[in-house]
């Protein structure tokens, strides 16, 4: 039953016991809690009854969402969460589980890791809602969460790290309004905008972001949206329909795809190659997988946007070993804070992106992002002047 703990479980069946009997297991058990919480201060605790809040922990929990529409989240930012947070907090070990798409997994995988005694869990959301559950029921145990990379829609929420990600949408945007007369040569430019997931907090920001800079380019005339959805769970497949429609509808006369991450943009190249309008049409994207920046070499894809996962993983290191050493934060997050829907300021720490295209593709491999061998592999030697 969720909200019963095993002490609640064994206070229930004290009753049915006699009293001597009473008096001894409650001794017992009195006693127990007291060698709990003693291990607890000192990281050493496998069962936990009480979290301090993260102050002592080493036992961290990482969640991470999915690993079928980005590359990133097991490519990234899971080795370098496990290697910045024991790097960062000497003694602490990783317990990581991802969802595969699924909230409801994420919520189990999340049940789990409170039993097990994880006593900081760092939370990417597969639902921004659904996960404020999560939250709840670590704060319960007096357990601090980290809403990493996508905020928790959680007035309970310790702290968010992530990227700008109005600014992500921004320099999507921005790339688009830069650049639309590359690819508009006459009339209107029909602009088609595959959103990200809905239900990943971030998507919003992301449209939002790019909404900021092209609305008034739509409001003008300059450009037309013609089609926009939001695509669940952030599905590949599910955005190359949804270009395909597009296209369909409009006989095959877009210029403009702002397309909300490379995955999708892979599909969508995919749907401008069946009509033989690759190359001719705006991508954008984001995330600069290998894939991306091998798509904007060749030329099919305009743009993407580098986050630097290492810069994200490692300001979470540096929040989870501020909680358990019990130090201050304030020169991590700077003031810097972030809404959410219920009203809260959430202590925030949010990096910045960076807008790539075939000028400076070598920025993402210069920062580790990438390697240029995969970059690379299976392009004509020569490529985007920086391929062997």
């Amino acid at each position: 039953m969720k909200g019963v703990t095993q002490e609640d479980k064994k206070a229930m069946k004290l009753f049915s016991l006699p009293g001597k009997k009473i008096a001894s297991i409650v001794s017992v058990l009195c006693l127990s809690a007291l060698m709990v919480a003693c291990g607890s201060a000192n990281g050493g605790s496998t069962t936990t009854i009480n979290g301090n809040n993260g102050v002592g922990c080493k036992k961290i929990g990482v969640l991470l969402p999915e690993t079928a529409t980005s590359a990133r989240w097991d490519g990234q930012d899971r080795p370098y969460l496990q290697r910045d947070i024991p790097a960062t907090l000497s003694g602490a070990t990783v317990d990581y589980t991802n969802a595969g798409g699924d909230a409801d997994v994420q919520q189990t995988q999340a049940d789990a890791a409170l039993t097990k005694g994880d006593c900081i869990l760092v939370v990417a959301a597969q639902d921004s809602v659904k996960a404020a559950r999560i939250v709840a029921d670590a704060k319960a145990d007096h357990i601090p969460v980290i809403a990493y990379d996508r905020l928790i829609q959680s007035n309970d929420l310790a702290y968010y790290v992530s990227f700008d990600n109005v600014q992500v949408g921004k320099l999507q945007g921005q790339y688009i309004a830069d650049h639309y007369k590359d690819f508009v040569k006459s009339g209107v430019g029909k602009t088609v905008m595959i959103d990200g997931s809905k239900t990943d907090n971030n998507a919003i920001l992301f449209a939002q972001g790019a909404h900021s800079v092209l609305d008034p380019l739509f409001t003008s005339g300059v450009l037309k949206n013609v089609y926009e959805q939001y695509t669940p769970n952030w599905d590949n497949p599910t955005a190359q329909t949804e270009m395909e429609a597009a296209l369909t509808a409009n006989a095959n006369t877009i210029q403009i795809a702002y397309v909300a991450n490379d995955g999708m943009a892979q599909t969508v190249i995919a749907a401008l190659k069946q009509v033989r309008l690759n190359g001719k049409v705006l991508v954008t994207g984001q995330d600069a997988t290998v894939a991306g920046l091998q798509n904007i070499l060749l030329g099919n894809q305009s743009m993407t946007v580098f986050k630097d996962i290492s810069l994200e993983a490692q300001a979470t290191a540096n929040i989870v070993a501020a909680i358990s050493n019990g130090s201050s934060t304030a020169n991590l997050t700077n003031g810097a804070t972030t809404a959410t829907t219920g009203g809260a300021k959430i202590p925030s720490v949010l990096e910045t992106p960076q807008s790539i295209d075939k000028t400076n593709v070598m920025t993402v491999i210069t920062a580790g992002g990438a390697t240029l061998s995969d970059v690379c592999q299976g392009l004509p030697s020569g490529t985007g002047g920086i391929c062997p």
